[in-house]
Formats: C-alpha cells, structure tokens, sequence
C-alpha cells in the first residue's frame, strides 16, 4: 500500500556511498548494514502494509556512537527513523527512502538493579519480559504488560507509551518510568529524571513518553519495579450479550473495585483464542471477562465473592474462578495469544487501537458490528475493558482486489467512532502513520500547529522520523509566523510586546 510521506531529498540520496562510509567510521564492524537484501528485515515494522526499505540502516551499541551518528546527519541534513525491535503496531518505525533507520537492538543490557529505591536502569533495546525476569528472583516485578512483552522493547514501549493487561490498576508505561537518557538531533546526551518519584521544574518525561522517536533517541531508561502481590486470582466470566458484559465492567468499577486486570473478548475471538491455546474457554458466550484481583489474600478472597455477585447480577451464564497459580496462567494465555490465534482465522489483519470511555463500550460494539456489515468484513474484539482501550482485529485478505482499502477505512470509521463517543484515536500503540491523517478528527489546526511547536524545541530541522503523527508538515519557522488576512491582524485587541 503507497502512502503519503515527506519527498525524498535527491541530493542526500546522490551522497549515498559518501554517507555509508562516514557512518562506518562512526559505527565500525557490522554496524552499518547497506545491501538491499540485508536492509529487507527493517522495511517495516508490525504494520506490514506498509514497506520502505531504508537508504541504510545503522546499529550503534553506545551513547556515544547515538550522538556521533546524530550530529553527522543534523550536519548533513539527513533524516533519521528511530526503531525498536519493529513491534509497532502504528508504522511508527517506517523507514525513509532517503533516511538512517537508527536500531537500538544492540542496546540490550540492564545497567543497574536497585532493590532499595525499587528501580531497575536499563537500555532500551531489553524486552519488557526481560525486565521482570531479572527482578523475579526477589519477588520483584515491571508492571506493563503488552501482549508482546516477549519481544517489545522497553525502548519502544516508552516511545509508544505502551499498555497492557494490568496497566487499569498499576498504569500505563508513562506512570511507570522515572528518568531517561535521550539524545537529540543535534548530538547533545541530555538526562531526563532519575531514581526519585518526584522532580524539579517541567514533566520532561511526561513530554518524551509517547513522543513516538520525534523527540530524541532514547538511549537509557529508569524504570519502576513492584513487589508482586502476596495473592493473584481470576475470574472467567461469560455472558450471552456483550451488552451485559460492558454493564459487568462498568459496575465493578463503580463499586470502587479496581482489579488487577480486567479484559475482555468477543465471540470470534474467544473461538480464535480457544483453538490456539486450549485454555478452557466456553464457546456458547458472545463476550468473555477475564477480571484478575491481587493483593493480600484476605482481601482477595473478600473482592472475589464482590466481583462474582455483580457478574451474576448482570446475567452472566458461566463463571470460573482459578484456584491455582497454573490455572490463572491458562486463563490469561488465550488472552496473550489472541493476535497470533486471530492470524490463524484470517489471511491479514489490522489491529486497530481507540479508547472510549466504559459506559459507551455498548454503542461502540454496536458501530463496530454495523461497520463490519457495511464493508462485509469480519471483525474480532480484543480489549482491556477496565479503561476503555479497544482492539478491534479486522479480518482480510490483502490478495483481494480492493479489501484493504475497505479494511483501512473500517478501521478509520472505527477510531472516528470512538472520538464520536468522547474517546481518542489512539490508547497505546501510538499514532505513527496509521492514524497520522485521522489526527485533525481530534485536534483543530491550532491544536496540531501548537504540538509541532514542541517538537520543534527538540528538532528545529525536523529530522527525527518525519511524516509521522502529524498530518501536515510545517517548518519551524512557519510555526513562529502571525498570519495577518486582509491586512487585519486576528484579535487586534490583544496587546502584543
């Protein structure tokens, strides 16, 4: 599928083997990788319809080399794609015909672990999973769980803000990463935080989290480690309408019960889910709640009996709860497993990421099923239900004339539907380029304009991973500029200095 990006600049592309060398002084070995058929495995990243191959790819393994690598291109004018382990699931790290795509894979180790402040430094290219399992040993744990731990990078998670299963009691990564060391265009190695909870002046890394590698490039991160619960437990609750399901989730909630994990499948998911993993979920329900409680047993055991009451309250037709730690594991492994089940079902598919508040998840279900029905495409619901963050898998095949583009507009009309119903576009697989051109749905010009204005602070040339989120591109200068129409200036009443 073509899509719309920044024009390649000729004269950088006429610079190539000029380029190549100078990035091999900079990151000697096998540091710099430039053959077309080498340069295949990074023409993507999880949203494969999506293909660029880049002008060159290059790994550095230290801040040093990030810097050096950084300053050369800002000099020189060339553009840069940061990447991760190529997770994404927006085309965030969609390379550049006339850019560096920048991987961070080298960047695999854990710097520190200290238990005393709860903290964990590492480098950005260790896997989610990595993280707790370093910790495991002492009963410590990272909280946000994508479905891809096992191979998402932290790095990436902190560019995407990434979620999971149980950021609805414990956050999103966002609320869990305390400091950062980032490299901007221009070479400089800022630090951002550190070890404490709380620091001086402005929330930078409020402003780097999420910021998708328009920003810098992240080289370190401090993130937040937890003690694992003294007791986990699960529910597995079916129901035979999804409405009952979404009245379920919204009561727990309103009772003041925030579980650890709460989320939930829809029919062709539970089935996808099921053949995959054999998990024992029940096939004769039209929507499945797996709702995790934690903390100590006492407690435990007393939300247990709450959260089964307001299940029964609200119809459900069947309901298990876990009485071992293996148990629970096999309830959420169909959960972890349902994109790849989903691909099982289906030749492709897009998974799409909007959040909606709780009470509209009925009317969004409901859009949903009338959307598939106008583009005559299956659609299946996978989401975490506690705040809102739906992933509707819609079904194609990309060797049918025409079925991807009805699959792309399905799944703009849902991300529209979910801004319609109070939500946004996106709740933690990013913008990129998936819904980079969906963005005026949400923000007006000013809105868009102001953004731009920050990433201009960071990037005044406007070389980090361009023609992602924002769908028209302005120089910084333009930003800086009064627009005077008819010779009047707008709100002349306004004192200016």
């Amino acid at each position: 599928m073509a899509i719309m990006m920044p024009a390649s600049d000729q004269a950088v592309l006429a610079r190539r083997s000029e380029i190549v060398a100078a990035l091999r002084a900079i990151v000697p070995g096998e540091g710099v990788i430039d053959t077309p058929a080498e340069m295949r495995a990074y023409e993507s990243d999880g949203l494969t319809a999506y293909r660029q191959p880049p002008m060159v790819v290059v790994l550095p393994d230290t801040t040093e080399q990030v810097s050096l690598v950084l300053k050369y291109c800002a000099a020189h004018g060339i553009k840069v794609v940061p990447r991760g382990s190529g997770t994404s699931l927006s085309g965030g790290a969609l390379p550049l015909e006339d850019g560096v795509l920048l991987g961070l894979g080298k960047f695999k180790r854990i710097r520190e672990i200290d238990f005393d402040n709860r903290v964990v430094v590492t480098e950005p290219g260790v896997t989610n999973l990595a993280i707790s399992q370093a910790v495991a040993h002492a009963g410590f744990y990272y909280a946000p769980d994508p479905s891809s731990q096992i191979a998402c990078s932290i790095g990436g998670n902190v560019a995407e803000n990434s979620g999971g299963v149980h950021c609805l009691k414990y956050g999103m990564t966002t609320n869990n990463v305390l400091g950062c060391e980032i490299v901007l265009m221009s070479g400089e190695i800022l630090r951002i935080g550190g070890k404490s909870a709380e620091n001086p002046g402005y929330d930078l890394m409020g402003v780097i989290t999420g910021s998708e590698g328009l920003l810098g490039v992240i080289t370190e991160i401090t993130v937040r480690i937890l003690q694992k619960p003294e007791t986990a437990r699960a529910l597995m609750v079916g129901f035979a309408q999804v409405e009952a399901a979404g009245e379920c989730v919204a009561r727990i909630i309103g009772a003041g019960i925030i579980p650890g994990g709460m989320e939930m499948m829809d029919k062709p998911a539970i089935h996808a889910a099921e053949a995959f993993v054999h998990a024992g979920y029940p096939l004769d329900v039209e929507a499945l709640l797996i709702i995790e409680l934690d903390g100590p047993k006492i407690e435990v055991d007393e939300l247990i009996t709450r959260v089964e009451t307001i299940a029964r309250g609200c119809g459900s037709v069947t309901l298990q709860i876990s009485n071992s730690e293996a148990e629970r594991n096999l309830f959420w492994a169909g959960r972890k497993a349902a994109f790849p089940a989903v691909g099982r079902i289906s030749p492709d598919y897009l998974c799409m990421d909007g959040t909606i508040p709780r009470g509209a998840l009925p009317r969004a279900l409901a859009r949903i099923r009338e959307l598939g029905e106008k583009y005559q495409l299956g659609c299946a619901n996978v989401f975490h239900a506690g705040d809102g963050n739906l992933h509707p898998l819609i079904l194609y095949d990309a060797n049918k004339p025409g079925e991807i583009e009805r699959a792309e507009a399905f799944g703009a009309d849902i991300l529209r539907a979910c801004v319609e119903f109070g939500g946004v576009l996106t709740g933690e697989h990013g913008v990129g380029i998936e819904k980079r051109d969906l963005m005026p749905e949400m923000f007006t010009e000013i809105d868009l304009s102001q953004q731009q204005r920050l990433k201009c602070a960071f990037d005044a040339q406007g070389l980090l991973n361009p023609g992602k989120v924002f769908p028209t591109l302005h120089r910084c200068a333009e930003l800086g500029r009064m627009h005077v129409h008819a010779g009047k200036l707008a709100f002349p009443d306004i004192p200016r200095f």
